[in-house]
């Protein structure tokens, strides 16, 4: 998140700007999964490079960080491997 002039972590207002935030707003959670999205508690609104806002009223929001998503910037699984387990010697004679 970028800082205010004083150093302080402040909000984004629209083209990017930082804005100061009052010192009793409440905070937002905010978990990183290394194999996957970051999850922040919602509501959300993120500025996209070219300046545009995307917004989510969602109580919980999957942020995609590996760009493969197709609702980029929200995450759609698409960084989960796509390949199936090889069958063991035992899946197979268990038929």
């Amino acid at each position: 998140m970028p800082s205010t002039s004083d150093g302080v972590p402040g909000e984004v207002a629209s083209g990017g700007v930082p804005r100061e935030v009052p010192d009793d707003a409440p905070a937002r959670r905010v978990s990183v999964d290394p194999q996957g999205p970051v999850l922040v508690e919602g509501p959300v609104e993120i500025v996209l490079d070219d300046g545009t806002i995307a917004r989510s009223d969602r109580f919980l929001v999957a942020v995609c960080t590996c760009r493969r998503s197709r609702t980029y910037p929200w995450c759609d699984t698409s960084h989960r491997r796509r390949e199936r387990a090889a069958a063991t010697p035992d899946d197979r004679n268990a038929r």
